[in-house]
């Protein structure tokens, strides 16, 4: 492998077998009566009164109080049995939540009783940042203590996947087929020479936070924060790697900004950013929701919602992609990085993922390597 090209891997030593594997993933309400106990959780120790949890509940309220993210994990954990069925490998999954049920505590009790002792985690995420990757070990260490199962059952968090073809090579079909789609759009309206941009979306974060993230390299490199890098370069990829990209204008934006007014987040709002280009001459945007890996509530609300809304406001021909969802090459990428950590005969790896994009990814977390035992 060129040194171009560095991910995370687990060292010889370091891989073993494994009584289960978990999805641990953020959870969401499933009924009206569930929102606000749900946003409470996801707030917590922030003191938050229920009067300004309730604006946010609307975007719940309008979807029945339902957020998908749940059938979502459910249909991803049933593609993910199916794969490694036909790959025989014998291990049960189970399925955790931070915020809502089944919660991490009720799970990791369930696996122990089990007869579990050694469990391989997958979080829903596929960057490297403190909400995706630290946040998830500290909840995982607290409640293992308040379980009393510390020293009894072990997890080993994969590694980070945003730069593997499991996430890439979904992600280079959807933009092909967005480009098609607008460029499609724009001559039905007579509008063959119209301007196409893709803006690539992402969550945004409190811009201390992002400015803390190492390493200083990455920074060094792209000139920004560690958390906008990774989504840059997978944008650059994908628009090198998909013919259709050629020559279109591109950049990464941010949604679902939140918190005090006063407090810097990371720009532009992809609302903002869209009528910026349709005053500088765009007909067309095509929006890549790569900073996701499922369409939940943010994906529908702030782009299904509002972005579409403000394209259409202004003129624009609007295209949303999929997010990466139970795509085959997806669960199948998923079971490959999975398998960098199961040893199979002689202490082999089961299988292999692969850094389609490029660049040393190998310390992007505080764990400090591929992934962190909590005992």
């Amino acid at each position: 492998m060129p040194t171009e090209y560095i991910a995370q891997q687990p060292a010889e030593h370091e891989r073993t077998s494994y009584d289960a594997i978990l999805l641990a993933s953020f959870g969401g309400p499933e009924g009206q009566d569930h929102v606000i106990p749900f946003l409470r959780n996801v707030t917590r120790g922030k003191g938050i009164p229920d009067e300004r949890l309730e604006e946010v509940a609307t975007h719940y309220r309008a979807n029945g109080g339902v957020s998908p993210i749940n059938q979502q994990n459910r249909d991803l954990i049933a593609a993910l049995e199916a794969e490694l069925a036909t790959r025989q490998i014998d291990l049960p999954m189970y399925w955790g939540n931070r915020n809502w049920a089944p919660y991490f505590a009720e799970t990791f009790q369930e696996m122990y009783d089990a007869g579990h002792r050694k469990v391989l985690v997958l979080v829903t995420s596929a960057y490297a940042g403190y909400s995706s990757n630290d946040q998830y070990l500290e909840d995982f260490e607290h409640t293992l203590a308040e379980t009393g199962l510390e020293g009894k059952l072990e997890l080993v968090k994969i590694r980070q996947f945003f730069y593997d073809k499991a996430f890439t090579r979904p992600n280079e079909e959807f933009l092909a087929a967005g480009i098609q789609d607008v460029t499609s759009q724009l001559a039905e309206a007579g509008k063959t020479d119209g301007r196409i941009k893709v803006l690539f979306v992402t969550h945004s974060i409190p811009t201390a936070v992002a400015e803390r993230q190492g390493p200083a390299r990455i920074k060094e490199l792209f000139g920004t924060d560690v958390y906008t890098a990774q989504h840059q370069a997978i944008a650059d990829y994908l628009m090198a790697a998909v013919p259709e990209a050629s020559g279109i204008e591109y950049q990464v934006v941010f949604q679902s900004r939140s918190g005090s007014p006063s407090t810097p987040w990371l720009e532009p709002d992809i609302n903002d950013q869209i009528e910026e280009d349709a005053a500088a001459g765009y007909t067309g945007v095509v929006v890549m929701p790569f900073g996701f890996i499922s369409d939940h509530m943010e994906v529908i609300w702030d782009l299904d919602t509002e972005a579409k809304e403000t394209a259409e406001e202004n003129g624009l021909a609007f295209h949303r992609a999929p997010t990466v969802g139970t795509h085959p090459q997806f669960v199948a990428g998923l079971v490959d990085i999975m398998g960098e950590c199961i040893a199979g005969e002689g202490g082999v790896p089961l299988a292999h993922g692969e850094q389609t994009v490029p660049g040393d990814w190998s310390d992007l977390t505080t764990d400090g390597g591929w992934g962190t035992p909590l005992k």
